[in-house]
Order: structure tokens, then sequence, then C-alpha cells
């Protein structure tokens, strides 16, 4: 195809032009590895979040990543995007009025420089897009010759079968191969000519035994859908009250998604875990590398029985299956979707949150939950949401029947494999419980203590906020101290802020040692188990009473403190107040009016701290 186009199959050629682009279109969204794109104006907003310096992590807005490298300013323009290697790690800086956030790794980044080449123009099927729903974007490759023999299961009389829609697609992208070009699948074709490729390190990672070299076909093996490139695995439940029924039912459920998969070492990799009274690892991600040979390992599955006891299995999933070993490529998202008859026979809530704080997206689907008379049975109340980073509906799925089961396969599939929404794994946006300490004494006054109010909800707007995820609370103190709300009370950023709003100016002394104390009983006693506990107090003056053993006893129980000074603040208190070394956690600002510059600047430190230190 590209000969007939008279293009050179050099990688350098592919500089394809994407047409003018939002602010917000994220790099991970354009599917070319070089491109040249035209951003408007106005991309230098703090609301277009990129991360990393020089490198960018492809979760970054391409047009805020160009302005703050320098290569643009805030007037838009053209520029070159390359597509690199995934990075370990991406630091924060600010830059060119832009102020880029740090994150622990992410599977691709880019680089960016000014456009020094004219790009070529492609046949419009071959185009460069912005993908609105990246798994669907390319067609699928032609079935193997085992499914096209194979009979679809019974349908119901008008229902489309899911193996005609599925493949529905390559009858037409076929038929446009010329004679001399390469005989295989449509999406080979497209990887081979667009993307480039070199199957390298990835390759490796790819698994076959001995047995299944006599009797592959000679056919091209797919190497997997570029577009969702994510290992997964299914806990699934192999518990006794389930039945041999809803367990081939199940089964049928998992063949499914191996057949809308293409699976292969480029793109989505499957593992299966079945838990009953414990957890054990059905095959792992490397032991079947195609679609076909992992639908026929799902049939030879047998029921295990015993008890639900789903948090068992979220823990060994946690602990043993993404490992290198069992085939985890770490450049692509870990993903745990989990099967629940009914509900747990133990809790999920703190395992599941373990989880996510080692990189693992999870997802529930529960199908015939408990009924309004079984609910004193439920072991943990609500354990769906509480399993899930988010309580949006996103990471979730109520399956009223098991015969229902089957319609959850596109929308479960959609979502796994938009891999841009899986951020999910903690960070330093979503990982913490954040204790404000605000001086309300009378030196203060009430026009700065709106100002101290204002700086407090900047701070807290910046991270995700839910009952999951990180927590705010908040103490005023004068000589006295008062709790004005705990992380318990409000579980949405609106509410936070609101919040924080309609805190009341007390004035009196100042006795910031009794406020730390304070802070420490009623808000971090509270704080969850192995949670992540920042504390961060504003003050404009000197303590009537001592700092050196509340900070003492802050920093011995593991609470991170941030000690913001204004106006007439102690410097040498603020030192002793904050958490070693006091330069990355101790602030002094002369005027209130001034607050607002430290926050970029508190959060990096915040981020930056976070990355370097090890997970759970």
């Amino acid at each position: 195809m590209w000969a007939r186009c008279g293009v050179s199959s050099s990688p350098a050629f592919y500089r394809l032009t994407v047409p003018q682009i939002n602010c917000d279109v994220k790099a991970g969204k354009i599917i070319n590895p070089e491109f040249i794109v035209k951003c408007p104006a106005g991309c230098q907003d703090p609301k277009y979040h990129v991360y990393g310096t020089d490198i960018y992590a492809s979760y970054s807005s391409v047009c805020g990543a160009a302005v703050h490298s320098g290569v643009l300013n805030n007037s838009g323009g053209k520029i070159l995007v390359r597509k690199v290697a995934g990075q370990s790690g991406y630091k924060g800086s600010y830059s060119n009025g832009v102020q880029s956030l740090s994150l622990p790794r992410w599977r691709e980044s880019f680089v960016i420089s000014g456009t020094t080449t004219q790009p070529i123009t492609l046949m419009p099927t071959l185009a460069t897009t912005v993908a609105e729903d990246t798994h669907t974007n390319l067609p699928r490759p032609s079935p193997p010759a085992a499914f096209a023999a194979s009979s679809p299961r019974p349908q119901p009389v008008g229902h489309r079968s899911r193996q005609t829609d599925f493949w529905s697609s390559t009858a037409s992208t076929s038929s446009q191969t010329s004679a001399g070009a390469n005989t295989g699948s449509p999406r080979q074709d497209y990887v081979g000519a667009a993307f480039q490729q070199p199957m390298g390190a990835d390759a490796s990672l790819g698994f076959v035994p001995k047995e299944e070299f006599s009797t592959q076909s000679l056919e091209p093996v797919s190497q997997g859908d570029p577009n969702c490139r994510v290992d997964l695995s299914f806990l699934i439940d192999g518990s006794s009250s389930l039945g041999r029924r809803r367990f081939r039912i199940q089964k049928q459920f998992l063949a499914d998604i191996a057949q809308a998969l293409d699976i292969g070492p480029a793109g989505p990799l499957m593992g299966i875990v079945q838990y009953g009274d414990n957890p054990a690892t059905q095959f792992n991600l490397k032991t079947h590398m195609n679609s076909q040979d992992l639908k026929a390992a799902i049939e030879k599955m047998a029921q295990r029985g015993g008890l639900s006891n789903v948090g068992r299995a979220i823990s060994f999933v946690t602990k043993n299956f993404f490992s290198k070993v069992n085939g985890n490529r770490g450049s692509a998202p870990n993903v745990a979707v989990v099967l629940v008859d009914g509900w747990p026979t133990d809790k999920v809530e703190e395992v599941s949150r373990l989880a996510r704080e080692s990189g693992i997206n999870i997802f529930f689907i529960t199908i015939e939950g408990a009924v309004e008379n079984e609910k004193h049975y439920v072991v943990e109340p609500n354990f769906a949401n509480k399993a899930v980073c988010r309580t949006n509906g996103f990471y979730t799925f109520n399956v009223q029947s098991w015969f229902g089961l089957r319609k959850t396969v596109q929308p479960l599939l959609k979502r796994v494999c938009d891999t841009d929404r899986l951020a999910c794994s903690k960070t330093c946006f979503n990982s913490a419980d954040i204790g404000f300490v605000i001086d309300g004494s009378s030196s203060v006054g009430t026009g700065n203590f709106r100002t101290v109010l204002q700086f407090v909800a900047n701070l807290s707007k910046e991270f995700e906020i839910s009952e999951t995820d990180t927590r705010i609370g908040a103490v005023q103190y004068t000589y006295e101290q008062r709790l004005e709300f705990g992380f318990d009370k409000y579980s949405t950023k609106s509410d936070i802020l609101n919040a924080i709003k309609r805190v009341g100016y007390w004035s009196g002394g100042t006795s910031t040692g009794a406020a730390i104390n304070y802070a420490l009983e009623q808000l971090f006693k509270k704080s969850k188990p192995n949670k992540r506990k920042l504390m961060i107090l504003i003050t404009d003056g000197r303590s009537y009473d001592d700092v050196r053993i509340p900070a003492m006893a802050a920093h011995y129980k593991g609470v991170i403190t941030y000690a913001i000074g204004v106006a007439w603040a102690a410097q040498d208190e603020l030192e002793i107040i904050a958490t070693y070394p006091a330069r990355d956690h101790s602030f002094f600002v002369d005027e209130f009016d001034n607050l607002y510059k430290f926050v970029p600047q508190i959060i990096q430190n915040i981020c930056t701290e976070f990355n370097s230190q090890p997970r759970n």
C-alpha cells in the first residue's frame, strides 16, 4: 500500500499532520509515533495538566507541554511531537508559566521540538486520528481458522451474533490489500506501516510452550491490539454457593472477553485467578499469548469450591500475580477485574487500597447482589465502592442476573482499554489524609483570614478527593483549638471547598504547640492505617508555647509536616515544626496576599516526596 502511494518506508517520513487540537488533548490519544500538530492559544492554563520536564508522560496535554518546554508561547503554533519510551519517573518543574507535575512512572513518553521538516500527505484511510475511544480506532484482524470453523453459541431470535458483530469490519479492509502486499491481518499491515514498531523487548516477553510449535498455522500470528496494551487479571468466583451452572456462565463470559480481546505481546495479556476458601492462579499473563489458546484454557477450568474470600484473593494478586516472572511488563497498566456472586465473605476495603497503592486498577462486577432481607449477612456494606478508587460508577458494574453478565463484555473492555483513564494506582494526588492547621489569632485579622482560607482551598482543589482517595480535615487554633471538620466529614471536592468557605474567624492568642497536639489527637489519630499523613500548618506569628515536643511527636508518628509562615512568623519555629529537610517543608512569605505563589511549589514538593518513597 505504501509503495503504491510512492512513499518511502523509512520511519523518518511518517511525520503526519494532525488537524488543530484543543489544549486538553493528551499525547496518548494520538496514535502516531511522530507527528506535527497545531496548538491553539491559551494552553498555559494550569487545568491542562503536564507531567515531567523535557521528557513528558503521554498522559500530559500536548500543547501544555509545548508551552512548558518553551517551544511555544501562550499564543499557540505548530510543533513536532515524537513518542519515546516510558520513564521510571517524571520530575515536575515550573517553566514558562506552566507548573508541570511529577509522576512515578508511565508506559509512554514524548518530546517536543519546532517544526523543521515538511509533513507528507497520506491516504485518508491512514491519516492520524485523535482517538475518543482508542479501543475501536483500528480494524480488527481476521478471525483465526479455528474461530471461523467453530459454531457460535445459540442466540435469541433477533439478537445479533457477538462473533459476527466482532469480525464484521474486516471484510472491507482486507479487500483493499494490494496483490503484492503482506496478506496478514489488516491490523498487522497497519502496525507494520504506520507504527513501524520493532518488537524488541516486548516480543521477548511472549511465551509459547514447545508442544504448540508443531501445530502453528503458516498464517501470521497477531501481536495483539496495541490500543489495549494492559496486563489484565480476572479474579473469578469459584465458591460452592455459585453452583455449576453459574460457573459455566462465568466461563462463557471469560471466553467472550478472550474473543473480544486481541491478545498478544504488543497488546493485552490476560491471566485468571480463581478464589474460594483460598485463591489460586489458573494461568498467568505469559501462559497464553493469543486469544484462541486463552479460550481453550478457560474451557478446561474446574470449580474450586469453598467460601467467597474476595479480600484474600485481592491480597494474593497484589503480592504474587503482577510480577515480572509471571509476565508483568511494567510499562503496561495493571488491571484486576473482580467477579463476585452476591457478596464477599471477608473484608475488601483495606486490601483493595493496598492493591491500588501497588499500582493496580481494580474493577468490581457484582452479580445478583444482596436483597433487602440478606443485607445483614454482608460483612462490609457498600464493599464495591469502598474497594475501587472512584465512586462515579466507572470502576463498578452491578449485574442483576447471571444471564445478563454477557452484556457487560463490551462496556467493560471499553473502560479497561481506555488506558488514559486507568489512573487509579495511587499518585501524590489521591494518596493522603491532609490536615490543615490554621492560625486564627487576633493578629491575622478578618480579611487576611479569608485569604488564608483561599490558600487552603487552592491547595485542596489540586487533589483527587473522595472517601477512598485523598481526604481533607481542618483545625483552627488560637489559645484554644477547634475541629472545623474531620477526614470522614466530606467526601467530594465541592463539599470540601464549601466547608472551607464556611470556616469562621475565631481571634485570640497563638498556641501553635497545643494546636499540633490537638491535630494529632483529633485528626491524625483517626487517619486510616498505612495512609500517608500530611499536616499543613499556617501561622502569622511566634507561638506563646513550646513547639519542639509537639513537632517531634508529629514526626515520630509519621506525619509529614509543612510549616507556612506569614508576616511575623518566626523562621526558627517554622524549621522546628517542618519535617526534615526543612528547606523542602517550610515556607515564609512577607504578606498574606502572596500566599498563592507557594501553591505550585508545595504541590511539587508533596509529589516529589511521594514519588521518592517505596509503595506498600
